[in-house]
């Protein structure tokens, strides 16, 4: 069996000192850490990737929401339209009837005021031409 010398305390630059089992070590050790290296660099681009994808996928969603959205606004939009055009005509009905009860009570008035005319303006000059001097309940009569 070949004898292994324990590792020197200070390693040497150069590669001729090393022993012929530490050089194919050396070699594959290079080799492990150059795959590490590449799939190191792999597992970046697949992460960015990811990332890209993800984001393009916010970005899709949030233009998928802003349509609905928007859907949602016009449809409330002509939901809210329709409801006032449907309830519109029924304020121009009240205020029809509003408008007769208006036109009915003048109109009774205005009988009332026709029937009572003479009456009143005759009670009126009855009072005006009427006259009863008296005293006034707070005068005194002195002596």
């Amino acid at each position: 069996l070949p004898t292994v010398r324990p590792p020197s305390p200070a390693p040497s630059s150069s590669a001729s000192s090393l022993t012929p089992l530490e050089r194919p070590l050396r070699s594959i050790a290079a080799q492990g850490i150059a795959t590490l290296l590449d799939a190191e660099k792999e597992a970046s681009q697949i992460v960015a990737k990811a990332r890209e994808y993800r984001n393009q996928r916010l970005k899709d969603a949030r233009g998928e929401a802003s349509k609905e959205i928007e859907q949602l606004r016009a449809k409330k939009e002509a939901d809210f339209k329709e409801f006032e055009n449907q309830h519109s005509g029924d304020s121009s009905s009240s205020q029809d009837e509003v408008n007769k009860a208006t036109q009915e009570a003048l109109a009774k008035i205005e009988a009332s005021f026709e029937e009572n005319r003479e009456k009143v303006v005759k009670d009126l000059l009855e009072r005006v031409v009427q006259v009863n001097p008296a005293l006034h309940r707070n005068l005194e009569a002195r002596s």
